[in-house]
C-alpha cells in the first residue's frame, strides 16, 4: 500500500526525468535511472527548521529526495506553531531539527532526515563536504556569510583552474513579511553572499538621543529598556535572552511604564518580542512560495532536467485595501 502510494506520488517526477525537452541542460540524459539516483545518492543539507525550513523539508521529501540532513540550534516556542506546521503544542521546548526530522520520517515513506541540534559553526569541513546541495532557510545574514565562507573554503583549484567537482551549490531563500527572495549560488563560479551584501535590507536602528529623550514610537520605549535600563538594573544578572519568557516579561512591563509616561499607545507583548529578537512578522504563504522555488531549484541542480535560476528572484505580495462605498 505504501509502495503503491509512493509510486503514484512520484509518477509526475518520472515524466520530467524520463523525457527530454526544450529547457533541459545539455548534460541531461533522460533515463528511468534518474529518479532512483536522485533518491539514493543525492545528499541535501537544509539549514534552518523554522517557517521556511519546515516547508523546505516537506517539499524536498515529497519531490524524491531521501538523504536529507537538517541543522538548527533553536527550540520550539508557542509563537512558532501558527506557521511551522511540523510542530505541535506538545513539542514546545524541544529541538526544532529533531522534531521536524521525526515528523517527516514518519509521514514520508523511505525518507531519511537526519537532525543536528547545534549551531552551523559547530560542524567542521568534513561534515559539509559530504553534501551535494545546501539549501538555506535562514533569517540571519551572519549565518549566511558563514556558510558561504565554508563552501568557498571547500573549493579545489588545480593549476589555477577550479575543479567543478568540488563545487557544492547553495540555494538561498529568505522571507520578510509579504516579501521573499530566492537565488542559486555556485561557489567560485557565480556571485556569492559577500559579493552581494547590499541586496539584504539593513538592520533597523534607533538614535540613542531619541529613545532616551523624545520617544515617539512603542519601539523607542522597548529599545530604551533593552539598551539602557537592562544594563543599569541587570534584573537577572545576565545578558538578555530573547527566548526566555521572564526576560521578555520584564522588558514588556518596563516598556509599558515608559510608554504610559510619554503617552505612547499600541505597545504589545508580541511587539516586544519582535524588537528584542529583531523578528519581522512571518507570513505562511510567503514561506510556502519561496520554499517551492528553492526546492525546484534544488531538483534542477540534482537532475540537470532544466537550467537553474541564474539571477535573483524577488517576490512581492501587494496588499490593497478596498473600501466599499455604502
Amino acid at each position: 500500500m505504501g509502495s503503491d502510494h509512493t509510486n503514484r506520488r512520484l509518477s509526475h517526477l518520472r515524466k520530467v526525468l524520463e523525457r527530454s525537452g526544450p529547457f533541459c541542460r545539455p548534460d541531461f540524459d533522460p533515463s528511468s535511472e534518474n529518479l532512483p539516483l536522485l533518491m539514493d545518492s543525492c545528499k541535501v543539507l537544509v539549514i534552518g527548521a523554522g517557517g521556511l525550513g519546515c516547508e523546505l523539508l516537506k517539499n524536498l521529501a515529497l519531490m524524491g529526495f531521501r538523504q536529507i540532513h537538517v541543522i538548527d540550534m533553536d527550540t520550539i516556542d508557542l509563537s512558532n506553531l501558527n506557521r511551522q506546521f511540523l510542530f505541535r503544542h506538545k513539542d514546545i521546548g524541544a529541538s526544532k531539527a529533531i522534531i521536524a526530522a521525526k515528523f517527516i520520517n514518519e509521514r514520508v515513506s523511505g525518507c531519511n532526515v537526519v537532525p543536528h541540534f547545534c549551531k552551523i559553526q559547530d560542524k567542521d569541513e568534513s561534515f559539509y563536504h559530504q553534501f551535494n546541495i545546501v539549501v538555506c532557510g535562514l533569517d540571519s545574514i551572519v549565518a549566511r556569510r558563514w556558510i558561504n565562507g565554508m563552501l568557498i573554503s571547500l573549493l579545489v583549484y588545480e593549476d589555477g583552474e577550479l575543479d567543478q567537482r568540488s563545487v557544492i551549490p547553495m540555494v538561498d531563500g529568505g522571507t520578510e513579511g509579504f516579501k521573499g527572495n530566492a537565488r542559486v549560488i555556485l561557489p567560485g563560479m557565480t556571485a556569492c553572499i559577500e559579493c552581494t551584501l547590499d541586496l539584504y535590507p539593513p538592520q533597523v536602528t534607533y538614535p540613542l538621543c531619541t529613545i532616551a529623550n523624545t520617544p515617539r514610537l512603542p519601539e523607542h520605549c522597548i529599545e530604551y529598556v533593552k539598551v539602557v535600563q537592562w544594563p543599569k538594573e541587570n534584573p537577572f544578572d545576565c545578558t538578555i535572552d530573547g527566548d526566555d519568557p521572564q526576560h521578555i516579561n520584564w522588558i514588556y512591563e518596563k516598556s509599558a511604564e515608559r510608554a504610559t509616561q510619554f503617552g505612547i499607545r499600541e505597545l504589545t507583548y508580541r511587539l516586544v518580542q519582535g524588537v528584542v529578537k529583531n523578528i519581522i512578522p512571518a507570513v505562511a504563504s510567503t514561506n510556502a512560495s519561496i520554499a517551492a522555488t528553492c526546492t525546484t531549484e534544488a531538483f534542477k541542480l540534482a537532475t540537470s532536467c532544466s537550467a537553474s535560476l541564474n539571477n535573483y528572484m524577488r517576490k512581492n505580495n501587494l496588499i490593497q485595501n478596498l473600501n466599499a462605498e455604502t
